[in-house]
């Protein structure tokens, strides 16, 4: 190889700790020359005298045997993409037949703009009789006149991304290659159907969910009252690959790392965020997005991905759910078995102590100025399914991956791989970032009040509310699963304080209740309930309470009703009300408040999501009651119908229907719909639907991938978000 540089190139900037520069993408390319000679070539030397290849067939249309063997024939990609650790084929035609005895012929695989053997990203394959399981080899299954098909076994650690492919011949002067023919790419992917490898999952029905689902489940809402939504993760539609290979050059991996699902998550994790690296999405939380899309109206992760890919910059806006579909699109696209996991009333703690702090004023309400933690309704990350080598026996298996900014970690805004086996033991010493996931599932919440004199006395403490369910998408199935215990023993079991104890041995930080005085009230109960309710409508909270004592009490109660942002964060209060409760000696009371529909809408944020804080002090005895708790607003859905055949290939109508419900008319409406292997995303925007008036819209589309498909549509508003339809299509082959 001639090393001498033309000046007109830019020369590289070596520093003396290393000789090749850093390689960090899986786009650059270097020269190979198509003759390396040995030394002087004589003058009677004709490379056509060699072996010469003459063409390359490799075997990679969706019917064929790599991509049928290797579960990637889904793929909207013409180039081969093969998974690691299982052989594939390819056929070489010579331009005479092949003599085994004189000629001698190897492939090359090229990745990057510095190819390294000892980095795994140069790998010359050599043809051999046999190939052992998990390392590279080749070996000749079939000859005829002047082809031979080569079976070729990659490494169970080879490294993830597109190689470039040669066949290199060898003559007595010189290596003769084939030239550069970007048709000859190959993508090469983690396998989760290999034993060896670190993503090996051992269960089909796991892998087709985990690996193969284009589709998935967002569970929202609240523990009391689950809303669900789909989400179109479209790992195999077109380009999504090389944007899933472009976030780990912008995350700068050096490609040596990329065989590593630890690594890789890792630095993914702090890629699909935009804070301090200028990441994928960027989140917003303040119901204001100008120049861009509303969290809420994303359909799926495709035109995310999409968009970020061509513009390199930000796209806007996402939130904790928009980060887990999209984490989720890049894990299964590059074959790491993933689910997104939602956990209710998750603890945004600031000091990760393990204690959510509300503090009380006088009069039991909220003092906003000195309550700093804040409890999520709920928050979506992600699970990575592989092996953790770096950690003792027995935490590999499910790890959490969470890509939503919330704390930095190492200096950056990033959260895991941390086992999940680990949480639930409280082994939380364990890379990375255990305690704060720990936290998030296992904080108590203290009710405090601050006396005049400045020390805190605590009303109460919830144990129970914090990480109260965990659930994610059911296997081949649209329904919830409960994880909760795959995170936590039984709330008050032994097998629970022992793993808090251990938790707190190795670092979690939990307050002692020393300093503070707690006494709570224990002969009258306080709780309310929230009656379910339509966006628009009034509805009444009714507030319970029991007094157990033979004493007569009065409770001055204050009922507290906020608008939040599903993050638990206040926006504002819209309802104040106070009253005196009379409770009578061992009996029950109840006492109803009506909401009105006036009194919130002007106010609502797009999740439609209340926050209630009761609190009650009992006069006689000076003691404070707490209770608070969220609850939702039914929002009205889309309707979806289809009209025409549903067959691949053949022209079909998809209608999507919507009645405005509220007593205002909706502005600056805009629909979306898509459905992977149906249509891509299709937007519409509608000016105005005045109220009780119903919009309909019909998009006409071709189907391509035949079985059981689904369509998902968003609509956006001003007044209104968060609303969703989907619907099941069975689409048949022609």
């Amino acid at each position: 190889m001639s090393e001498t540089t033309s000046t007109n190139e830019e020369k590289l900037p070596l520093n003396g700790r290393r000789a090749v520069p850093p390689n960090y993408s899986n786009d650059e390319e270097n020269e190979v020359p198509e003759m390396e000679a040995f030394g002087l070539i004589p003058r009677g030397f004709n490379p056509r005298d060699y072996l010469r290849v003459v063409d390359i067939y490799m075997f990679k249309d969706p019917h064929e045997i790599n991509k049928q063997e290797h579960h990637t024939d889904k793929y909207y990609n013409s180039k081969l993409i093969v998974r690691r650790g299982q052989p594939f084929q390819i056929q070489i035609d010579f331009n005479r037949p092949y003599n085994p005895e004189t000629d001698q012929f190897w492939v090359e695989l090229l990745m990057g703009r510095y190819p390294q053997q000892n980095k795994g990203t140069y790998i010359p394959i050599l043809v051999g009789n046999v190939l052992k399981p998990g390392q590279w080899g080749a070996k000749i299954i079939h000859r005829e006149n002047n082809s031979i098909r080569l079976s070729i076994m990659s490494s169970t650690t080879c490294i993830i991304g597109k190689f470039r492919l040669y066949i290199a011949v060898w003559t007595p002067y010189g290596i003769l290659r084939t030239r550069r023919n970007s048709a000859t790419d190959t993508y090469i992917l983690f396998n989760p159907w290999c034993q060896l490898d670190a993503v090996y999952l051992d269960d089909e029905k796991e892998r087709e969910e985990y690996v193969l689902n284009d589709v998935g489940i967002v569970f929202h809402g609240n523990a009391e009252d689950i809303k669900s939504r789909s989400w179109s993760y479209g790992q195999f539609e077109e380009n999504v690959l090389d944007a899933c290979l472009f976030l780990m050059d912008k995350a700068e991996l050096e490609l040596s790392g990329r065989g590593n699902p630890i690594k890789i998550c890792r630095v993914a994790s702090a890629v699909i965020n935009s804070r301090d690296d200028n990441g994928v999405l960027v989140g917003s939380w303040d119901n204001t997005y100008a120049h861009g899309l509303a969290p809420s109206a994303w359909t799926g992760s495709v035109d995310i991905l999409l968009e970020y890919y061509s513009s390199k910059q930000p796209v806007r806006y996402g939130q904790c759910w928009v980060f887990a579909g999209v984490f989720n699109t890049f894990l299964r696209c590059l074959g790491i078995p993933a689910r997104l996991i939602t956990n209710y009333s998750s603890a945004h703690d600031n000091n990760a102590n393990l204690r959510m702090d509300f503090f009380l004023d006088d009069e039991g309400k909220v003092d906003t100025r000195l309550t700093k933690d804040s409890i999520w309704n709920y928050h979506c990350w992600n699970e990575a399914w592989m092996t953790r080598p770096d950690l003792p026996v027995g935490f590999g298996g499910w790890q959490v991956v969470d890509g939503t900014p919330q704390e930095t970690s190492d200096g950056m805004y990033r959260c895991g791989p941390a086992s999940v086996q680990a949480i639930k033991h409280g082994h939380v010493c364990f890379q990375f970032d255990a305690p704060f996931v720990y936290a998030e599932v296992n904080s108590d919440i203290f009710y405090t009040r601050m006396e005049k004199n400045g020390t805190q006395v605590v009303e109460s403490i919830d144990t129970a509310r914090i990480g109260q369910l965990i659930v994610t998408k059911q296997v081949g199935r649209d329904g919830m699963m409960d994880i909760t215990e795959e995170y936590k023993f039984r709330e008050g079991s032994d097998e629970e304080r022992l793993a808090l104890e251990a938790a707190v041995m190795y670092g979690v930080k939990k307050q002692s209740t020393q300093d503070t005085t707690y006494q709570p009230q224990t002969d009258v109960d306080m709780d309310f309930q929230v009656q379910k309710a339509v966006l628009g409508n009034d509805f009444k909270v009714t507030v319970t309470f029991r007094n157990k004592s033979r004493n007569s009490y009065t409770a001055t109660t204050y009922l507290s009703g906020n608008i939040v942002f599903y993050t638990g964060v206040t926006k504002s209060e819209f309802k104040k009300h106070s009253f005196s409760a009379k409770l009578g000696p061992s009996s029950s009371s109840s006492f109803d408040i009506v909401i009105k529909s006036s009194e919130y809408m002007s106010d609502l944020l797009e999740q439609a999501s209340f926050h209630f804080f009761v609190t009650a002090r009992i006069n006689e005895t000076g003691k404070i009651l707490a209770v608070q708790k969220a609850t939702i607003l039914e929002i009205p859905t889309l309707r979806i119908k289809t009209k025409g055949e549903l067959v691949t290939g053949k022209e079909m109508s998809v209608i999507v229907e919507f009645t405005n419900p509220l007593k205002q008319t909706l502005e600056n409406v805009m629909l979306r719909l898509e459905g992977p292997g149906v249509l891509r995303t299709t937007k519409k925007q509608f000016g105005r639907i005045p109220m009780n008036s119903t919009l309909t819209w019909e998009v006409k589309c071709i189907p391509t991938r035949p079985g059981l498909r689904k369509l998902i549509a968003s609509l956006n508003s001003d007044a209104l978000r968060h609303v969703y339809g989907e619907l099941n299509v069975q689409i048949q082959k022609p």
